[in-house]
């Protein structure tokens, strides 16, 4: 679970990269879908939500689940946030406070999924 973990912040990451230098390429795509990019914040964020949490979860098994869910997903809110907050810095790149909204229902929603099935 961890190198799983690992390799989907890889792949967000680049695809941040990707998006600030204007290189998206065919994952562009995603932008001309209506409200695509909504749905993205959401999935990706979510699922790297759920495998941190089942990693930290595992690695921790003396700690309350829920304490290290809700640490994880602070700790994630602000990364997603100063990311957000980055976009207004490049020209291929747009602010959204819509796509934060979505981000943080990913990380609730798939944090309680890591808590259900932790269970």
């Amino acid at each position: 679970m961890k190198w799983l973990a690992i390799l989907f912040t890889l792949f967000i990451a680049l695809i941040i990269v990707l998006a600030d230098t204007g290189n998206l390429g065919v994952l562009g795509f995603i932008n001309q879908i209506p409200n695509g990019d909504k749905a993205g914040h959401f999935l990706l964020y979510g699922i790297l939500t759920l495998l941190l949490d089942l990693t930290f979860i595992r690695s921790l098994p003396h700690r309350d689940p829920r304490l290290v869910a809700v640490s994880v997903g602070l700790t994630l809110a602000l990364i997603i946030g100063a990311e957000e907050y980055s976009q207004q810095f490049f020209n291929s790149r747009t602010f959204s406070l819509l796509d934060l909204a979505f981000s943080y229902l990913g990380v609730i929603f798939f944090s309680w999924i890591a808590l259900r099935i932790k269970r």
